[in-house]
């Protein structure tokens, strides 16, 4: 009896336990033997391979520690079930104290939801005409951009406007006047700052917050000591300092940038004198009261100004057997000015271990000026193409003269207030999350802009079916004289939102199959009021889910499917129609998501390498039809078409290099929409196909010799018509977008080495020198079209506005 006793406990003993094995490297990515790994009443070393494997209890929460003679110690924290076998590669560092811990969960988290992960010292390295996060987000499949003076993207068919961007779980703003690239000048995100950045391009879950497209959720850190990094290059500068307190429980790390974009504008056709100054100022400060008490503060404060006065451009287009010019001469200038106050606070209580509650609340202003008077006379002409001739190259042929003046005196002033409380309940194998918050939007806004047309001599009315036709030179005109364009408002709006997320996670076995579950329900009320309408108040509900399936197969796969219905209720550009006038009674955009995912972990050359694959569908109704210009979006404000997505979404990454992370990524994608029962059209962001490549590598004879590429390939997107045009006219497409930008460092000082203890260099944890080219290939892309009218021939001709050419960039970068 007493034998059968103490085999049952055996038994019961095996089966409450779970194993972590793996291998222990240094920086240098060699093994590391006689490691101590500890974790509870376990205790086991590395073997002279680095290899370990140590036995762990499951169904709660536990700390593996790694330490070692020569390395700072290194801890994990993991929930297991019984009889699973964790793996868990370690790289233990020699040079810098661990950065808190590490939470590694055996759920495989990310995968589970979809969400990409993004290493912040690679967005900081890769080259790019805008770097940063964005920078490296248009490297991903499903996610497009044509215009690298611009931060913004589109995700599977979205606009702009779809994407939610959080730092440190707050919702941030960006500017809401800006009409071109060239006048962004900063992103809000500060990459010195960054140390967590997660994506999720579809299908994510409810408590993330209401828009239809993507999510960008990143997390600014918590230094463990006092340090600094400086980058200076022919584009800007910035700062970053990490500082702490003698007691540890206070943390500050605060950033200022500074940016000019005059080397890349001064590479367009368009000759200026351009004076932006782009500067920011970022802080986190984190307060740790106690073991259950976490305080932080998050500012920014933001001022742009651009500046642009234009003197004269000339683009040379057309074919081989007819080339054609155009000359423009300008006069006026362009006065921008952007100013933006952020500020933020987020209170943590860990009323015990499984159950926590958080408070936000946030404040952000922005007062934006867009003024400009600008008057362009244009020649358009036949080039000379007689070789050897003394006008070989020269306008010969006149074919079309003209003038344009736009003027605009457009102020805005917005306040938006938010308040939100968080719980999270986490009880045996289920979490539980919910959220409430209140939002409060209050805006001011004038728009006034017109724009007149004069061709040959003759003004060009707008196309508008109740006024006289111009028909001269042939015909005289005898109706009124107006602008070609004219937009003339006056918006004071107060919109007051509640929102709030109820979701429930699960992880589970089946036999040998990991499994998860994930289901949530969102709620958004908004009511809008207006100076110029009654109040309109509107609800949406929003179920979204999500399920993981681990086979227990030889080969390293997760299935994964999710969707729902994503709803956008209208911001406040959503609300104003294509006059400028605010409509109360907008819609909230609607989307019903499909994506059906399915991640392949393998090995390749004796390197981890994984295989990502989504296919997605989305169904749009109340779809809020919309135009781009450059980077401006105006809407309809209507709700009257429908609209779908589709597509396949591939991304191979690894190291294709030892030691590096590179991924290629691979885009299909249709999006059309039926407006008004008139019949399916490309939507503007219909952006067929993608090819990117991100690729590190080093020079195998002088490793300090660092190479970036960042190449990306994305066939026409809608947009070639004129702004005027019906686009059930005209489905004219740019041309394909084609460009790469590499860079080259050498790296005089890494934290892998033993630092130079001369004077100056003796507290520099690492130095390097970069050679950047950006466009390398010197690919001329458009972004817009510019429309001349040959009077005489009643033609019309779209003459590309190119982007930026070969440019190259001198960067300096180092860390304290």
């Amino acid at each position: 009896m007493s034998f059968m006793i103490l085999c049952a406990l055996g038994i019961q003993s095996h089966a409450q336990t779970a194993v972590v094995k793996g291998v222990v490297v240094d920086n240098s990515k060699q093994p590391v033997s006689s490691v101590n790994v500890t974790c509870s009443n376990s205790k086991t070393f590395t073997d002279n391979d680095g290899k370990y494997s140590i036995k762990v209890p499951t169904n709660k929460k536990v700390a593996v520690v790694f330490t070692h003679v020569s390395l700072k110690m290194t801890t994990i924290s993991l929930w297991l079930n019984e009889g699973e076998v964790y793996e868990f590669n370690v790289v233990m560092n020699d040079q810098q104290e661990q950065m808190g811990e590490v939470i590694v969960s055996s759920s495989n988290r990310k995968q589970v939801q979809g969400i990409t992960t993004i290493e912040p010292e690679l967005i900081r390295k890769m080259a790019g005409a805008n770097a940063g996060i964005e920078n490296i987000l248009k490297t991903l499949p499903g996610v497009n951009s044509n215009n690298e003076l611009s931060t913004q993207y589109a995700v599977r068919g979205g606009n702009y406007d779809e994407n939610l961007v959080y730092v440190n779980e707050i919702e941030v703003y960006r500017p809401f006047l800006i009409r071109s690239g060239q006048q962004e000048g900063l992103s809000f995100t500060n990459t010195d700052l960054v140390q967590n950045v997660e994506f999720s391009a579809g299908g994510f879950q409810a408590k993330f917050g209401d828009k239809l497209s993507s999510v960008l959720d990143i997390t600014y850190r918590m230094p463990t000591k006092l340090s600094g990094t400086f980058e200076a290059s022919f584009l800007g500068g910035s700062l970053s300092l990490d500082a702490i307190s003698k007691n540890k429980k206070w943390t500050a790390v605060t950033g200022v940038r500074y940016r000019n974009n005059s080397l890349l504008v001064n590479s367009q056709d368009t000759e200026t004198n351009y004076e932006p100054s782009f500067v920011d100022m970022q802080t986190n400060i984190n307060f740790n009261a106690s073991s259950k008490w976490n305080f932080n503060f998050l500012g920014n404060i933001s001022q742009n100004r651009y500046n642009y006065q234009p003197l004269t451009r000339q683009t040379k287009f057309g074919t081989i057997d007819r080339p054609m010019a155009l000359t423009v001469f300008y006069e006026g200038q362009e006065k921008d000015k952007y100013e933006t106050y952020f500020g933020a606070f987020k209170t943590t209580y860990k009323a015990s271990e499984n159950f926590t509650l958080k408070y936000i609340a946030s404040v952000f202003h922005t007062t934006e000026q867009e003024h400009f008077d600008i008057l362009a006379q244009y020649r358009l002409g036949e080039v000379d193409t007689t070789i050897g001739g003394d006008t070989y190259g020269n306008v010969s042929f006149t074919r079309g003269i003209g003038s344009q003046l736009n003027h605009a005196r457009n102020d805005l002033d917005a306040l938006i207030v938010n308040t939100e409380f968080k719980g999270f309940h986490d009880w045996k194998k289920n979490l539980v999350e919910w959220g409430a918050k209140f939002t409060r939007e209050s805006i001011r806004d004038r728009v006034i802009e017109w724009e007149v047309i004069d061709s040959a001599g003759f003004s060009i009315n707008p196309p508008d079916k109740f006024l006289p036709k111009n028909e001269q030179p042939y015909t005289s005109y005898t109706g009124p004289l107006v602008p070609f364009r004219s937009i003339r408002a006056i918006n004071f709006n107060d919109i007051n939102r509640f929102s709030g997320y109820f979701q429930w996670s699960r992880r589970d076995r089946i036999g040998a199959t990991d499994v998860w579950y994930n289901a949530g329900m969102r709620f958004h009320n908004w009511s809008v009021s207006d100076t110029n309408a009654d109040r309109a108040s509107q609800t949406v509900f929003s179920p979204r889910a999500q399920f993981a399936i681990k086979p227990n197969w030889e080969k390293d796969m997760i299935f994964r499917v999710s969707g729902g219905v994503y709803h956008q209720p209208p911001f406040y550009r959503e609300l104003r129609d294509a006059s400028g006038v605010v409509q109360p009674d907008v819609k909230a955009q609607k989307s019903v998501h499909f994506v059906l995912s399915n991640d392949y972990s393998f090995k390749m050359w004796e390197r981890p390498f994984k295989l990502v694959s989504e296919l997605y569908y989305k169904s749009m109704t109340d779809v809020n039809t919309y135009t781009v210009d450059n980077v401006r979006i105006r809407y309809a404000a209507t709700n009257d078409a429908i609209a779908y997505a589709q597509g396949l979404d591939v991304r191979l990454n690894g190291e294709f290099v030892p030691g590096t992370e590179s991924w290629m990524s691979f885009g299909y994608l249709q999006t059309e929409e039926n407006s008004a029962d008139k019949g399916y059209i490309a939507r503007p962001t219909d952006q067929r196909l993608k090819f990117a490549l991100l690729f590190q590598d080093y020079m195998p004879n002088i490793p300090s010799v660092k190479l970036y590429l960042n190449l990306v390939y994305n066939t026409g997107l809608p947009g070639g018509s004129p702004a005027y045009a019906d686009p059930y006219l005209y489905q004219n497409r740019l041309n394909d977008y084609r460009r790469a930008d590499v860079g080259f460092f050498k790296v005089f000082i890494d934290q892998t080495k033993p630092r130079p203890q001369s004077v100056l260099f003796k507290n520099f944890k690492e130095l390097a020198l970069g050679f950047e080219i950006f466009n390398l290939f010197n690919n001329q892309n458009a972004i817009t079209n510019t429309w001349v009218r040959d009077v005489y021939t009643k033609s019309e001709y779209g003459i590309p506005n190119y982007m930026t050419t070969r440019v190259f960039n001198i960067k300096l970068t180092a860390k304290l």
